[in-house]
C-alpha cells in the first residue's frame, strides 16, 4: 500500500495511527511544557502603586498643609504616611505629568509646555519622545496590571480625534486600561468628550445627577476589582490624574452649599490664616513671614477691602465652589482606600498624592463665569454684574467658572506667584506618601528636604524591587533625570538627594542649587538678559522675599550659566520671548483639518479641535440636507454648548438658528416656517474680523436670516464638537434642554457639510510670519 491511503494502518514513520504516534506526540507536547511563553512576574509581594495626581490645587489648598478646606480622608493619609513640605513640579500641567510618568525633566522628555501647541523644537513637541518609557510601559514589563482615569493631556491636540494618529494616547503608552479625557480640562458636570481605552464614549445625555470626579473614582474602583478577579495577586498601577480642580470651576451643590458662607471674609483673611495654622502643623519653619500680596504689575492681586460689595458676594461664591471641587477629591480618595480596604490590599499600596503646579491665575484680576472668554477669547463685559444676576447658578453645569487670582494667591500660600510662574507659587505643592506596610515608622513625619515629580518614579521602582529598562521597542531609553528618595522616605534626617534642578515655563527661567534660587519674573517682548535674575536664599527665606541678586553677583552669575547648562542638556532652547508664535505655528500635516467635509447621518460626535479648524477666524458655509415631515422636530447641527456654540434646529414646525455667546446670553432668530418636503438650509458664519461673526440663513436658495451679528466663538469654544441630528451633552441652549432634552431631529437627515472659506482679515494664521520676526527682536 502506499503512505497515506485511507486504508492504511501503517504505524511506521509517515503514518497516521497507532500507538507509536500517540506515543510520539505525546512526549513532544511533554517536552514542550517548559517553552510556554511566561508573562513578566513582578517580585514576590510588590506592592500597588497608586499616584493620585490633581490639577491647579495650590501649596496649602488640603487641611493637613493648612487649609480650611474639608479633607479628612488626605489628612488622614499624612497622619499614616510621610508629607514632603519641600516638594516640587514644573509650573504647568503637561510638563509635570511627563516628569511624573517618566522621571525626566519635562523638555527632556519632549513635553516642555502643553499639549496645545507643537512649534517644532524638540523639547516641545506636545507629546512625549519615543525613546522615553512611561511607567506605565515599566510596570506592565514588570508583570503589573496598568490603569489609569482621569486627565491625560500628553498628546498633541491635533491627535485627539478618533482619527488619530493614536501613538501618545495611553494606551499605546503602557496602560492596559483608560477611562477619562485625553485633553486639558472639561465640564465635570457635562463632559465634552470621554474616551474608553482607544475609542470615543457615546452619550447622548449625562444622568441630571452625574458628576465626572465621582465616575473616575467609580471606574478606577471596577478596573481594580476586574483585576483583582481576572488575575488574583497580580499587583496594579493605578494612575489616577483628577481634572479637578482645574478650570471651569463646577462642583455637586450639596458640597458648595457647605462653603456658602466661608469667603466672605476674602483672600486676605484666608491667607492669614492658612499661614497661621501652616507654622502651627509645622508646615513651613518656624518665623517664617508672610510676604506682602502679590503687587507686581499684570501679577498683582487688589485688597479685599477695597473691593465692592457686589464683587464680594460674586468672588466669595467662585472660591466656594472651588473649595467644593477639593473636597471632592478628598472623597474620591477616600472612596479608593475603602474599595482597597475592603479587597485587603491597602496595607501594600503605595498611594502618592500631588498636584500638578500651583494654584491658577487664569481667572486674572476678576474671575469670570465664561472661562472661555476669559483666557482672552470672546466679549467680557459688565462681568460682575452678569454674575451676580446668577449667584445660585454658579459652579453648575450651566457656568464655566474661574476664580480671581487673589484666590489663587491664597491657595499659594505662604509662597508668591502662580500657576506658570517659576516662582515658589508656581511649583511647591502638596504632596502626601502612604504606604501602611512600608512606612509605618514614619507615620505623620514630615520631610523638608528638597523633592521634585522626576523623583517619584525611580522612588516606587525602587521600593517595588523593579530594575529600570535601557531599551523601549528595541531602542536605547534615555536614562531619567529623577533620583530615588526611599532613603529619605524612612528618615527624617537623611542628606539631601537632589541639589540641583531648573524650571523654564513660557520664559520663566529658575535654578536651584544647594538651598540658593534664582528665579525671573518674565515680560513679554522683552531681551532675556542675566539682569532679570532675582536671587534668594531658601535655606533662611523660603518664601522669596529678600531678594539678593545685587549683594552677591557672582552667585548670580554661577547659577545662570548652570542654568545654560541645563537647559542645553535639556533641550530647553528656545525660551519663548512672549510674541505668539508657538500658539499660531501649526505643522503642515495639520492643514487637512481645514478642507471641507461631508459628515453624514450617525456620524459620532466630532472632536473638538478638528470642528473648531472648520470655524475658527474664518468664513464657514454649513449645508444642511434633509428630508423634513409635518411634525418633524429637533436639532439638525449643534456645535459647542454652556460656553459657547451655535445651533440649527426645527421646532413648533420652524427653522431657528440659535447663539449662546457663553456669557450667559442665548439669542434665537427664526428663520421662518419649513414646509414638508425635500431642504437644503445653509448657515453662513462670515468672518469679517474684529471677533464677530456675520450670520446668514437660507433655506433653498431663499435667504431667510441676514446680517445677524454675533460673537466669534473660538479657539476655547465651542468647547463641544459638531454633533448633527442632536445637541449631545452639555446643550448650546439651556432652556430648549430644559424642555426637550437634546431634542434629536425626528426627520431624515442625510448630511451636513462644512465648508471653510477665508481666514477673518485679522486671523493669527495671517500673522505667523509676523510674529516670529517680533520675536525674534527679542532673543
Amino acid at each position: 500500500m502506499t503512505t497515506g491511503d485511507r486504508n492504511s494502518t501503517d504505524t511506521t514513520a509517515g503514518g497516521f495511527g497507532g500507538e507509536d504516534f500517540a506515543g510520539r506526540i505525546g512526549r513532544t507536547m511533554a517536552g514542550s511544557q517548559n517553552d510556554w511563553p511566561m508573562p513578566p512576574t513582578p517580585p514576590a509581594g510588590a506592592p500597588n502603586i497608586v499616584f493620585v495626581l490633581v490639577d491647579d490645587v495650590g501649596f496649602s489648598d488640603i487641611g493637613c498643609f493648612g487649609s480650611e478646606i474639608n479633607t479628612p480622608h488626605l489628612d488622614r493619609l499624612a497622619a499614616e504616611g510621610v508629607r514632603f513640605t519641600n516638594f516640587h513640579v514644573n509650573p504647568m500641567c503637561s510638563p509635570t505629568r511627563a516628569s511624573l510618568l517618566t522621571g525626566l525633566n519635562a523638555h527632556a522628555a519632549g513635553m516642555g509646555h502643553i499639549a496645545q501647541d507643537d512649534p517644532g523644537f524638540p523639547g516641545y513637541r506636545a507629546e512625549i519622545a519615543t525613546n522615553v518609557a512611561t511607567a506605565a510601559e515599566i510596570l506592565r514589563g514588570a508583570g503589573y496590571a496598568t490603569m489609569m482615569v482621569g486627565k491625560w493631556h500628553l498628546c498633541r491636540d491635533a491627535d485627539m480625534s478618533s482619527g488619530g494618529p493614536q501613538h501618545g494616547w495611553p494606551c499605546q503608552r503602557g496602560f492596559d486600561r483608560y477611562y477619562g479625557i485625553l485633553e486639558a480640562f472639561t465640564n465635570l458636570h457635562q463632559p465634552h468628550r470621554l474616551v474608553k481605552d482607544n475609542h470615543v464614549v457615546e452619550i447622548d445625555r449625562f444622568p441630571d445627577d452625574y458628576f465626572l470626579t465621582d465616575d473616575l473614582t467609580e471606574k478606577a474602583i471596577r478596573m481594580i476589582r476586574d483585576r483583582a478577579a481576572s488575575r488574583p495577586g497580580q499587583p496594579f498601577f493605578l494612575y489616577m490624574a483628577h481634572p479637578a480642580a482645574h478650570a471651569p470651576l463646577v462642583a455637586k451643590a450639596a458640597d458648595i452649599a457647605r462653603y456658602r458662607d466661608a469667603y466672605d471674609g476674602g483672600w486676605d483673611e484666608i491667607r492669614i490664616s492658612r499661614h497661621a495654622r501652616q507654622l502651627e502643623l509645622g508646615i513651613i519653619p518656624p518665623g517664617t513671614p508672610l510676604p506682602p500680596r502679590n503687587s507686581e504689575p499684570g501679577d498683582d492681586v487688589q485688597a479685599w477691602d477695597d473691593l465692592t460689595d457686589d464683587e464680594r458676594t460674586v468672588y466669595a461664591r467662585y472660591m466656594a465652589v472651588y473649595a467644593a471641587m477639593v473636597d471632592e477629591i478628598d472623597q474620591s480618595v477616600g472612596r479608593l482606600r475603602e474599595a482597597l480596604e475592603e479587597t485587603g490590599e491597602w496595607d501594600n499600596t503605595i498611594l502618592v498624592f500631588l498636584s500638578d503646579n500651583g494654584a491658577s491665575r487664569e481667572g486674572e484680576s476678576t474671575g469670570t463665569t465664561n472661562y472661555f472668554g476669559h483666557l482672552g477669547f470672546g466679549d467680557v463685559v459688565d462681568r460682575v454684574a452678569k454674575d451676580l444676576a446668577r449667584l445660585d447658578e454658579i459652579g453648575g453645569p450651566t457656568t464655566m467658572t474661574h476664580y480671581p487670582r487673589g484666590w489663587a494667591m491664597a491657595s499659594n500660600t505662604p509662597f508668591r506667584m502662580y500657576k506658570r510662574n517659576t516662582h515658589a507659587g508656581g511649583h511647591q505643592v502638596p504632596c502626601v506618601w502612604s504606604w501602611p506596610k512600608g512606612l509605618s515608622g514614619s507615620a505623620g513625619e514630615i520631610r523638608t528636604q528638597y523633592g521634585h515629580c522626576i523623583d517619584v518614579l525611580p522612588t516606587v521602582l525602587a521600593l517595588a524591587r523593579i530594575e529600570t529598562p535601557t531599551e523601549r521597542n528595541g531602542a536605547p531609553l534615555k536614562a531619567m533625570n529623577g533620583a530615588s528618595m526611599v532613603g529619605v522616605l524612612h528618615d527624617a534626617h537623611h542628606g539631601e538627594v537632589r541639589e540641583e534642578q531648573y524650571y523654564e515655563m513660557e520664559g520663566h527661567r529658575g535654578f536651584y542649587r544647594d538651598g540658593w534660587e534664582v528665579v525671573t519674573n518674565r515680560r513679554p517682548r522683552t531681551k532675556f538678559t542675566d539682569a532679570d535674575w532675582e536671587l534668594y536664599d531658601l535655606r533662611t527665606d523660603p518664601t522669596e522675599t529678600e531678594d539678593l541678586a545685587a549683594a552677591h553677583p557672582e552667585r548670580v552669575a554661577e547659577m545662570s550659566a548652570a542654568f545654560h547648562e541645563a537647559a542645553v542638556a535639556n533641550q530647553v532652547y528656545p525660551l519663548d520671548e512672549g510674541s505668539g508664535w508657538r500658539w499660531l505655528a501649526r505643522p503642515p500635516k495639520d492643514d487637512v483639518f481645514h478642507e471641507p467635509v461631508t459628515i453624514w447621518a450617525g456620524t459620532p460626535t466630532l472632536e473638538r479641535i478638528r470642528s473648531g479648524s472648520l470655524v475658527w477666524q474664518r468664513t464657514c458655509v454649513v449645508t444642511a440636507d434633509f428630508v423634513h415631515a409635518s411634525g418633524d422636530e429637533g436639532v439638525v447641527v449643534s456645535h459647542g454648548d454652556q460656553g459657547g456654540g451655535y445651533t440649527l434646529e426645527v421646532e413648533a414646525a420652524e427653522l431657528w438658528f440659535v447663539h449662546n455667546d457663553g456669557h450667559g446670553s442665548t439669542q434665537r432668530n427664526s428663520a421662518g416656517p419649513l414646509t414638508p418636503g425635500d431642504h437644503r438650509v445653509t448657515l453662513t458664519l462670515g468672518g469679517p474680523g474684529g471677533g464677530r461673526w456675520i450670520v446668514s440663513v437660507a433655506v433653498d436658495g431663499e435667504q431667510r436670516l441676514t446680517d445677524l451679528d454675533r460673537t466669534m466663538l473660538w479657539p476655547m469654544a465651542p468647547f463641544t464638537g459638531i454633533s448633527i441630528g442632536i445637541d449631545r451633552g452639555s446643550p448650546v441652549d439651556w432652556q430648549r434642554y430644559a424642555r426637550s432634552g437634546p431634542f434629536p431631529y425626528t426627520g431624515r437627515l442625510r448630511s451636513v457639510r462644512y465648508e471653510p472659506g477665508d481666514l477673518a482679515p485679522d486671523a493669527g494664521a495671517r500673522f505667523v510670519d509676523f510674529v516670529r520676526d517680533i520675536g525674534a527682536r527679542y532673543e
